[in-house]
């Protein structure tokens, strides 16, 4: 990440919470933004990076272009910026943690506590993605995590490999078995998209790309030894 593109990040930052906060007085933006972007940018990462931040970011940005989703935009765009900022693969409370972290945050921010529990929903809704009928806020914060898995085979491929990296400490047949059962759980949804636009745009490509990892997984290369 180039310092423009934490510069470009840190003002959209800025922008969510001053419009989350709708004229109320409140602290500098910019310390909070600074925090989450090195939080971002910790060495154990590898695809929960910002870049991940600005591609759903974006996401969010071409749901709401495309079908105007509905919901409350910038306590979505607020969600995603917190939804991996607590990250550490070899734990699995991350999103409690993030979702706590936002508590302390936002209300110190200035949001109310309407607002502040929202975004913590939201957060840790993350963990199943899998938002209630209707729940306007979910399924758009949901649909724009999940849009990687719709990428072209080489961007998928780049994802799953990164996936890879930050799970370098486990070994092969228990990274396979893991990973198989986060896509199978996945895949088991009756939809991953819950937004008109993402289903129509996404759900078709996603699915296929994790049904070949899925069977790849299944399948392991074999190495020089075993031929």
């Amino acid at each position: 990440m180039t310092a423009t593109e934490d510069s470009d990040l840190l003002r959209r930052w800025n922008s969510t919470l001053l419009a989350a906060r709708a004229g109320r007085e409140g602290p500098d933006p910019a310390p909070y933004g600074l925090d989450l972007l090195a939080r971002w940018a910790e060495p154990q990462r590898r695809y929960h990076t910002t870049a991940h931040l600005r591609a759903v970011l974006d996401r969010v940005d071409e749901l709401t272009d495309q079908g105007g989703e509905g919901g409350e935009l910038e306590l979505v765009r607020l969600a995603a910026w917190f939804h991996d900022a607590v990250y550490r693969p070899d734990r699995s409370e991350n999103e409690e943690r993030s979702a706590n972290l936002a508590e302390r945050a936002l209300n110190e921010a200035g949001l109310t506590p309407h607002e502040v529990a929202e975004v913590a929903r939201l957060v840790r809704l993350t963990t199943t993605h899998d938002p209630a009928e209707g729940d306007l806020n979910g399924e758009t914060l949901c649909d724009a995590d999940l849009a990687v898995l719709a990428g072209d085979p080489d961007t998928y491929r780049g994802y799953a490999a990164a996936v890879r990296e930050e799970y370098g400490f486990v070994p092969d047949d228990t990274f396979r078995e893991g990973r198989a059962a986060v896509l199978r759980h996945l895949l088991d949804l009756p939809r991953l998209f819950r937004t008109p636009y993402g289903a129509a745009a996404w759900e078709e490509r996603a699915r296929a790309n994790m049904e070949k990892e899925l069977a790849e997984l299944a399948t392991p290369l074999r190495t020089d030894a075993e031929t």
